[in-house]
């Protein structure tokens, strides 16, 4: 058996459309008109389609449940901080974070209440760290990643 993509469900396929495109610069992989399949691995279908598909009543279909995100990772966090002020409607989980592996983040929702993380990748963060002067060693205990891993980074 292999794993191929999470599926969200959303009630306006063209606003999500919008968001994740336009916002979150997905590339489009196919489109099926009420499904919608991300070359990021992730697909979106329209609620009343999804609903008649498992023959449950759309009501029974709940959001916001804070309990499932979509991660993405961008290498100039700052820039798309910038970008995602400038986009109204936006509704915050958190400003961007640091956590304590020296990761910033920041998580918001899309227009049907899933959760969006956005983080820099960790390559990023080393790259980060090694330039502010931290050795590798360092480097490796602070993210918490193998001293392999940040060499390779490093070269």
């Amino acid at each position: 058996m292999k794993f191929k993509c999470p599926l969200i469900v959303v009630n306006n396929i063209e606003l999500s459309r919008n968001f994740y495109e336009n916002v979150l610069n997905q590339k489009v992989k196919y489109d099926f008109g009420e499904n919608v399949v991300y070359d990021g691995g992730f697909a979106i279908q329209l609620k009343p389609y999804f609903a008649n598909m498992i023959t449950i009543n759309e009501d029974d279909i709940t959001t916001k449940s804070n309990n499932f995100e979509l991660y993405f990772e961008e290498e100039d966090i700052d820039s798309f901080i910038k970008k995602l002020e400038n986009i109204n409607g936006i509704k915050y989980i958190h400003s961007l974070v640091e956590h304590p592996w020296g990761q910033r983040v920041v998580r918001f929702y899309d227009p049907d209440m899933h959760i969006i993380e956005v983080g820099e990748s960790m390559e990023t963060v080393i790259k980060r760290f090694l330039n502010q002067g931290l050795s590798v060693e360092e480097t490796a205990k602070r993210t918490q990643h193998p001293i392999e891993f940040v060499r390779q980074v490093n070269k």
